[in-house]
């Protein structure tokens, strides 16, 4: 999910990516209206308040409404400087790191409004400050890394882009084009992701409250951890295969063998088996 980075991706990679990261979206766009009565997964809406304010000439709101703006769009900003500032040197790393902040960021929204929440104005404007710089990266670095194909924490462009996409699809040319299904594909999920997110969040919230948040950050945790496991186990089998070709057995290879066995490879007559030079 996190280790192939733009037209390297498969549209499996953004797939999983979209759908685990959009099902957080959508938890956390619930989580913060049922508990500071404020949308904090996209800053469509609040733009309009920030006009509204200033039509008004209320500039204390003006200020708190455009820190928020301003906070989204610097989460984008963070989590795609740490794409390009470390992508040469661990693509892992690069893309891990934003969702290792969003996850430090929910925890202490989780902690905090689980022990020391009063529910004054102040805190919740700082809680809801928080929450969209998380979301800002997490869709700052899904969209950095897919080449721009999977923003997940808004639905405006996906309906947009599917009510395109389902209107080509009444033409059976268009049918068959198997880069236009994907593109549909990979919208559907998203969508539908979204919208379990904040079915589940709207759920449990009475029953979980803060610690919905920490829901949110287990399900952030599998998409990094899925990547650390595939790293490792690459890694794992790259150790065995060099332990058997230099004839140097070590703790990786022995239980490589009890796990999996040694594959018997079968010679057909008239064909000898050829030696390696390490075996001479």
């Amino acid at each position: 999910m996190l280790r192939n980075y733009s037209n390297s991706r498969t549209l499996g990679d953004n797939i999983r990516l979209g759908t685990l990261t959009a099902f957080t979206a959508g938890t956390i766009n619930i989580a913060s209206l049922l508990i500071f009565l404020s949308f904090t997964s996209n800053v469509t809406g609040h733009y309009a308040i920030f006009a509204a304010e200033i039509s008004k000439g209320n500039w204390s709101q003006v200020a708190v409404v455009g820190m928020w703006i301003f906070l989204f769009f610097f989460g984008g900003f963070v989590s795609n400087f740490i794409v390009i500032t470390f992508n040469k040197k661990s693509k892992y790393f690069a893309h891990a790191m934003p969702l290792v902040l969003e996850i430090a960021c929910l925890l202490f929204v989780g902690i905090y409004g689980q022990l020391y929440y009063r529910k004054t104005l102040e805190e919740t404007e700082l809680l809801v400050a928080l929450m969209l710089f998380a979301t800002g990266l997490q869709n700052g670095l899904t969209a950095s890394i897919s080449n721009f194909s999977v923003k997940t924490t808004h639905l405006t462009g996906t309906t947009t882009d599917l009510g395109i996409l389902f209107s080509m699809f009444t033409k059976r040319e268009f049918r068959k084009n198997g880069e236009l299904v994907a593109r549909a594909k990979l919208l559907m999920s998203i969508m539908l992701s979204y919208v379990l997110g904040a079915v589940f969040s709207g759920l449990t919230y009475y029953y979980l409250e803060f610690r919905v948040f920490y829901v949110i950050s287990a399900c952030l945790l599998v998409v990094i951890g899925y990547d650390a496991y595939k790293i490792h186990v690459r890694h794992f089998n790259t150790k065995y295969r060099y332990s058997k070709i230099y004839k140097k057995p070590n703790l990786i290879a022995s239980l490589y063998h009890k796990i999996h066995g040694i594959p018997e490879i079968k010679v057909s007559e008239g064909q000898k088996k050829r030696k390696l030079v390490f075996d001479e």
